[in-house]
């Protein structure tokens, strides 16, 4: 399917659970404080685009293309990643909400999440290897079979990391961070 092309644009205080986003090829576009909460961006594509301040809770996302997107001070509560397209897949989050979100088996080699709100998120068999999770709230977020090679934790918090069922080669912890490697053991440690 061929969609049109829109590139370089700027898009500022847009409603899009009023009218919804037209099917295309977005390059290099930048999303100001708009409002996607539970609109249909399926069969989009984003390519070195930008949202900052969007609201993109419950947003459906199956068959949408991210390639090399940032999210700034979003809100993306309870999106399905892993309906995403996987080719090419990478986005890095600043200062968002992610709560309730799904990165079931996504490809997410080196993605940087930094200072964002990572609650109750599902990386089951994510790959994980070199990802940045910089001052992250990882409460009640799930880790199961994951690549997590390389994988900088040490500035996060709350986490919850099986290492019998997870790929924690050279994976970086702080001192105090590495304890909660141990949670699943059920030890007293003073």
């Amino acid at each position: 399917m061929n969609l049109p092309l829109v590139l370089d644009q700027t898009y500022t205080k847009v409603d899009y659970t009023i009218k919804e986003l037209p099917k295309a090829e977005y390059d290099n576009c930048i999303f100001i404080d708009c409002n996607f909460s539970e609109s249909y961006l399926s069969s989009i594509t984003f390519t070195e685009c930008e949202f900052i301040s969007c609201n993109l809770s419950s947003t459906k996302v199956k068959n949408t293309t991210f390639k090399d997107v940032v999210f700034t001070e979003c809100k993306l509560l309870g999106i399905l990643f892993n309906d995403c397209n996987s080719f090419l897949m990478s986005f890095s989050f600043n200062q968002s909400n992610l709560g309730f979100a799904s990165f079931y088996k996504c490809n997410l080699n080196k993605t940087s999440f930094n200072n964002c709100q990572l609650e109750n998120i599902d990386f089951s068999e994510a790959n994980l290897s070199q990802a940045k999770f910089l001052e992250c709230n990882l409460n009640q977020s799930v880790f199961n079979n994951c690549n997590l090679e390389k994988a900088d934790f040490r500035t996060s918090y709350n986490f919850h990391i099986n290492p019998e069922f997870n790929n924690l080669k050279q994976a970086k912890f702080s001192k105090e961070g590495a304890l909660n490697l141990l949670k699943s053991y059920n030890l007293d440690i003073e």
